[in-house]
């Protein structure tokens, strides 16, 4: 977990109103690792490229 990523409190608030992954149109393996990139996006103001590799691919 990196500094200004969702804590294990925070995101058990936040789990239950994330739709189920692997359902049709869900292609990520983990909200909360696309949730901590968008955060980290806003946070930093990088272009979506330049996310660090442990959030995923950018596209």
């Amino acid at each position: 977990m990196g500094r200004g990523d969702l804590t294990n409190e925070e995101w058990v608030q936040l789990k239950p109103h994330l739709p189920k992954s692997g359902q049709r149109g869900g292609r990520w393996e983990g909200h909360r690792r696309v949730i901590n990139g968008i955060l980290f996006r806003q946070r930093t103001g990088v272009p979506w490229r330049d996310l660090p590799a442990r959030f995923g691919k950018w596209k």
